[in-house]
């Protein structure tokens, strides 16, 4: 599903971006960090002005992990509802950033709040993203029991991106966690199954299995790197790492 370019030196037509709530978080660990969200809007409109369609999809576990919750005994269902409503206090944060950096914006929620965000429809996104605005993803599928990452997934099959972009603090895969194994390997491509049967941490099974069902590849990368993004567009060999058939 790779697109032919659009002109601008972009590999990629319209792009899913996955970020993780933690990442807006820098290095204070919890809440949002503004340097954080100015620089990854920075980022964004680098790629935009390659002529590429951007969407974005945002965790909430900066603010509230659902899972850790519920492991501490607060109901599933209940836990990812209050998870899933965090992403939503990201998605307004990123927004606002990104019109302060001269982006138009427009933020969807599966969750119906209409006094802070569109209700997600698949034809408005995608007409959004056809008149050039940024489309943020938020509250999850809607639905408890399913990730972010399968919210990314979801998404970025319904309006016809041509592939994930999974931003990370490292710069791709490895064969186990680089920050606390030293002799773990980058692996600069894999397949869906692979990551599946040896259990890597790229995303939840069920977002690869959908990726894998509807071909989409994922492209895990370095988002700490100034002008990562940009490099991943425009197909820079070497950055992160490549998950597809």
């Amino acid at each position: 599903m790779v697109g032919e370019g659009t002109g601008g030196g972009s590999k990629y037509r319209r792009i899913l971006l996955k970020l993780s709530g933690e990442a807006l978080a820098g290095e204070q660990g919890y809440g949002l960090d503004p340097a954080v969200l100015e620089r990854i809007a920075e980022e964004v409109r680098g790629v935009q002005s390659l002529g590429v369609q951007v969407a974005i999809v945002i965790g909430g576990g900066n603010i509230f992990r659902g899972l850790q919750a519920s492991a501490s005994g607060m109901d599933r269902a209940s836990a990812d509802y209050m998870g899933m409503l965090a992403t939503v206090i990201n998605g307004l944060a990123l927004q606002n950033t990104l019109e302060k950096a001269g982006l138009k914006t427009r933020c969807q929620s599966a969750i119906d709040m209409p006094a802070v965000a569109e209700p997600y429809i698949r034809r408005r996104a995608i007409r959004h993203l056809e008149k050039g605005r940024i489309v943020i993803f938020a509250a999850g599928t809607g639905n408890p029991f399913f990730t972010t990452d399968t919210a990314a997934a979801l998404r970025a099959v319904e309006i016809g991106g041509e592939v994930i972009l999974k931003a990370t603090k490292v710069d791709g895969v490895y064969s186990s966690d680089p920050l606390l194994d030293p002799g773990a390997v980058k692996l600069a491509r894999l397949s869906y199954i692979e990551v599946l049967n040896r259990g890597l941490r790229v995303m939840d099974t069920t977002a690869i299995s959908l990726c894998m069902e509807n071909k989409l590849p994922i492209v895990v990368f370095n988002l700490n790197t100034p002008g990562n993004l940009r490099r991943v567009v425009t197909g820079e060999p070497g950055v992160g790492s490549l998950v597809g058939d």
